[in-house]
């Protein structure tokens, strides 16, 4: 059991308000896929965290609350170097482009991921852990001040996608998307051979027309795919594979994260306002 200091606010909790994005069943009403907090208590036969500790966690929802109860699989003692509160930014950002970008997109060092949304909670920290470990990194956004922040935060090329193709100016091994229908086409239009187009959002559009030929002979591969509903032991294995690979980096300040603005958690409804209008850079945050 986690005694909550702050919970992230994340798109699905959008979704879940509108009903548009169920809980898992068996998972909590609440919204709230992150937090950060003190352990206050720990189940039978639990032996790597003790009460006390501070941690943060991968929520499969219950974030907006006092307390929740999580697997401890899905559970990381919080790192180094940055607030508490601060934490609360990392478990779903990082646990989702670790699994979607490094388990799934296969990205190496030396190739080129494009992200898609740059400034988004998902896409500031996909720029810095790409970056971290030796990739090239292109990164689409909506305004000057958006593009400028991206490349800030390590971006080697950023795109206002406004004023410009995309497509036309960058080709990519890995694809980081979050728009879905709308970019399909220019997505496989980017991919080098061999390239892996990685799905994780739909906020343009759900249905697409794919040139199955031009993905053929790309030797492309595409990928939707999801975290929230993960079974626990999927779960553990990507919390695993973050605190081992990008906890160290986090600590040693090679990757941060990036926050618009802490909220108090009485003014949620205001906290999804400011995800809601698209202006913000980085992660809203609930606080107690």
């Amino acid at each position: 059991m986690i005694e909550v200091t702050a919970a992230g606010v994340n798109r699905a909790d959008l979704l879940q308000r509108q009903g548009l994005y169920s809980p898992p069943p068996g998972a909590s009403e609440l919204p709230g896929l992150e937090c950060s907090g003190v352990v206050v208590e720990v189940g039978e036969g639990v032996s790597k965290f003790t009460a006390g500790e501070e941690v943060c966690a991968l929520l499969t929802g219950g974030g907006y609350a006092e307390k929740v109860a999580v697997p401890w699989e899905q559970v990381l003692h919080a790192p180094s170097g940055i607030p508490l509160v601060n934490a609360a930014a990392l478990p779903e950002a990082a646990c989702t482009v670790w699994s979607k970008v490094f388990m799934i997109g296969r990205l190496r060092r030396g190739e080129t991921l494009l992200v898609h949304g740059g400034t988004s909670g998902i896409g500031t920290m996909a720029i810095q852990m790409a970056k971290a470990l030796g990739s090239y990194v292109v990164a689409t956004a909506g305004t000057p001040e958006k593009v400028a922040r991206c490349l800030e935060l390590g971006a080697d090329e950023a795109i206002n996608y406004r004023e410009e193709d995309f497509a036309t100016k960058v080709k990519a091994d890995v694809i980081l998307d979050i728009i879905g229908a709308k970019y399909l086409r220019q997505n496989i239009e980017v991919l080098k051979t061999g390239g892996r187009l990685v799905v994780i959002g739909l906020q343009g559009g759900t249905r697409g027309e794919i040139d199955l030929g031009a993905l053929l002979a790309k030797r492309g591969s595409l990928h939707a795919t999801a975290l929230r509903g993960r079974p626990v032991a999927e779960k553990g294995a990507i919390v695993r594979g973050v605190g081992e690979n990008i906890w160290p980096l986090v600590s040693a300040g090679a990757v941060c994260p990036v926050i618009h603005e802490i909220v108090p958690m009485a003014e949620a409804a205001r906290a999804h306002r400011i995800l809601e209008s698209g202006e913000h850079i980085g992660k809203v945050l609930l606080a107690r």
